[in-house]
């Protein structure tokens, strides 16, 4: 069975970058669209960014667009978040997701992993 789990959370100041990696084990990434996703507590769980596998098509959410960036290395089957100029509201728990299109609704990705908390700190 497919996995994919996430891990470079951890806690950074206002200001401060982390970079997420979601590695997946079993099937490879290709001619999957991989998504990230959020959620803080007692909000729903929010887009960030996606990408198509090639890495040529993106997507972000307002809130993070000039900030973060999706990226892929094939060769590690691994998707990353790299997150610059962190602000205390982007403190959640990050999900990478795997799906068929590029989209920013949580329904359209069909595998998750269990998540890494990031916590930033004003």
């Amino acid at each position: 069975q497919v996995q994919l789990v996430e891990s470079g959370g951890g806690l950074v100041q206002a200001g401060g970058s982390l970079r997420l990696s979601c590695v997946a084990s079993g099937r490879t990434f290709s001619n999957y669209a991989m998504g990230w996703f959020r959620q803080a507590p007692s909000k729903e769980r929010a887009f960030v960014a996606a990408s198509n596998w090639s890495g040529r098509s993106t997507l972000y959410s307002d809130s993070v667009k000039g900030r973060f960036t999706i990226s892929r290395d094939n060769a590690k089957n691994t998707v990353y978040l790299q997150m610059n100029s962190l602000k205390p509201e982007d403190t959640a728990v990050y999900y990478c997701a795997r799906g068929f299109n590029l989209g920013q609704v949580a329904n359209e990705y069909n595998l998750w992993g269990p998540g890494t908390q990031v916590t930033v700190s004003s």
